[in-house]
């Protein structure tokens, strides 16, 4: 079964996000050739999702700031199992980055001054988040989208990657489909960047949108290359909850940054009854001073709403299970109460958070500057994803790079809000660079035919199957449910025992999955695709949190509710063997250098 079309590009990158982009630019302006592939429209990828900013140690609010502070920021949000050399280069680096998308013509918040704006964000000690209203991550696209077209980049819209195509054992190209026709193409390349985002749609309860279901993560887990950090799940505190049909969609942690407190249903501002012990020092101790924190006042600590998210997700859980939840299961986030303190904070709160303002009002029909919202956590981000270099952004499998929410190493147990923008940036620009030099020092690729033949018939297996087969899209939404209720913010093992046997079945559910009709804009044929993809990343991120036996971070364990030290010193790694099933490990995390000891001991007051 021939493809439709063959194309061959020096640097192929999977995926048109901001990762993406910003490495499809840096390889094109070495000179190689690049093709860019995205699943849907480009300028519609999840980037754009991103609301309250990027973090960057620009130092235009608070002159206190630097890279060193940043980064011991991100080692502590991570609860130091970050690979320590990724968390150096994107404090060292994210300011230019930020820098030089001001010069591609991104247009940001100012100070009066002129310079960058920035704002507070949780787990940042100072303000750090550049941003665009609420909408940076639309912008972000915007500018990198711009730039990469006045290069003539190729890009190849609503096409999906089903299979990744080896040379001896290196990277060598891409099978996909275009969504529209259904047709099958082959990209032959000496080096495959994938950028292709998270796993979100593998819960019930997510942010992300339609295209995150992680198919980089499995692209490179099926070729052979290591996963680590699976566990690792980030449930963002703040999602909608009401009404159902919006249940999860983001509200920017921007609105808490701003001067937004979280109350329970007895009107109690619940957060300042668990302060962590190393967030104390930096922690206001009353209202009044996390006020004055969020109005620029250097001598104020920041309010307990502003600690990291996987500590707000847990607090908001335990409301809800006390009985003090709002109406519809979450509780109450209030910026309207800043009027106690601002004579136009009305004005105010629609020029500082505007997507948020016709968010709710045009969503649940609720005006955020004279009511609280309803907010509860949502699956919103994955730490885990592909091993690779902290330098090359290089996976284990030669001349297969990885950048952005893919990618892993950088947050360790805990993502920073704002850190995610400017990772993609800072790694999206190292993977095309490696890539691009990668590719010039490989001669042609020899793509294996048989495995492409293979890999298309086993693809259209559903149609064969027809209408009697499973609904794949009542597989799914089993699957969701089951990580949802027994791999979620709390985990026990034997509920993620039980979630490994449903899994099972799933699979082979998965396998009996049928569609009907014909291949142009299939839904139905589409998930059955994205089901593989969704359960093994479902099986790795349940296999290593049951490995993780201690609770850090993104990953709780009632079980094991403390850290643990011989955790600290290791990653849990995941990886497909020769007879097709998962092997778990754990791989002890390089000693870091002593300047870099110093670095942290020095910031930790």
């Amino acid at each position: 079964m021939p493809a439709a079309h063959s194309y061959a590009y020096d640097v192929l990158i999977v995926g048109a996000g901001g990762a993406g982009l910003r490495a499809a630019i840096e390889a094109a302006q070495s000179g190689v050739t690049v093709g860019l592939i995205c699943k849907s429209l480009l300028g519609k990828a999840h980037t754009v999702m991103a609301e309250g900013g990027m973090a960057a140690a620009l130092a235009n609010v608070d002159d206190r700031d630097n890279w060193k502070v940043h980064f011991a920021d991100t080692m502590r949000g991570g609860q130091y199992v970050n690979n320590w050399r990724m968390a150096e280069i994107h404090a060292k680096e994210a300011p230019d980055r930020v820098r030089e998308l001001e010069a591609y013509g991104a247009v940001f918040d100012r100070t009066a001054d002129g310079r960058i704006l920035q704002r507070n964000f949780g787990g940042h000690r100072y303000p750090r988040l550049a941003h665009v209203g609420d909408r940076t991550g639309l912008e972000l696209i915007r500018t990198l989208q711009d730039h990469a077209i006045h290069l003539g980049i190729t890009v190849h819209m609503e096409h999906t990657v089903i299979e990744l195509l080896l040379d001896d054992g290196r990277a060598a190209g891409v099978l996909a489909y275009d969504r529209e026709r259904g047709r099958f193409h082959t990209f032959a390349a000496k080096a495959v960047v994938l950028a292709t985002g998270g796993i979100g749609r593998a819960y019930k309860i997510t942010s992300n949108s339609w295209e995150g279901t992680g198919d980089g993560h499995a692209l490179a887990y099926r070729a052979g290359a290591e996963l680590i950090d699976m566990e690792f799940v980030q449930f963002h505190p703040t999602g909608m909850v009401w009404p159902p049909s919006v249940r999860g969609i983001l509200v920017t942690e921007g609105v808490r940054g701003e001067g937004g407190v979280l109350r329970n249903s007895e009107g109690r501002r619940f957060m300042f009854d668990d302060i962590p012990d190393n967030y104390k020092p930096q922690t206001a101790s009353d209202p009044e001073e996390g006020w004055r924190y969020t109005q620029g006042d250097k001598n104020a600590r920041r309010p307990p709403e502003l600690l990291t998210r996987d500590h707000v997700a847990r607090c908001i859980n335990r409301e809800v299970k006390a009985g003090r939840g709002s109406p519809h299961g979450g509780v109450f986030l209030d910026i309207a109460w800043i009027k106690e303190k601002l004579p136009d904070a009305e004005a105010h709160i629609k020029r500082k958070l505007p997507s948020m303002y016709h968010q709710f009002k045009e969503l649940a029909d609720l005006d955020i500057t004279k009511e609280p919202m309803e907010v509860g956590p949502t699956t919103h981000y994955i730490m885990g994803g592909i091993r690779v270099d902290g330098d090359s952004q290089e996976s284990s499998i030669r001349g297969l790079f990885a950048a952005g929410e893919c990618a892993a190493g950088i947050n360790g147990a805990n993502r920073l809000g704002g850190n995610s923008l400017s990772d993609l940036i800072v790694f999206g620009k190292r993977a095309g660079e490696y890539a691009a030099a990668s590719a010039r020092q490989r001669g042609p690729v020899r793509l294996d035919e048989g495995a492409i033949d293979r890999a298309m018939k086993a693809s259209l297996e559903p149609f064969d199957r027809g209408g009697g087969g499973e609904n794949p899209y009542k597989v799914q939404h089993d699957l969701q449910d089951t990580m949802q209720a027994l791999v979620g913010i709390v985990r026990t093992e034997g509920e993620m025992q039980e979630a490994l046997d449903r899994l099972a079945a799933f699979r082979e559910r998965a396998a009996r999955a049928g569609v009907e009709g014909h291949r142009e804009y299939h839904a139905g044929w589409h998930t059955c695709l994205d089901l593989r993809n969704l359960l093994d990343v479902s099986e790795a991120i349940t296999r290593s949190a049951i490995e993780r036996k201690e609770s850090r971070g993104g990953h709780f364990r009632e079980d094991y509710p403390d850290k643990a030290a011989e955790f600290g010193t290791v990653n849990i790694a995941t990886r497909r063997v020769a007879d097709g099933t998962m092997q778990v490990t754990r791989v002890p995390i390089p000693e870091m250098p002593a300047e870099l000891k110093q670095v942290i001991e020095a910031e930790k007051q």
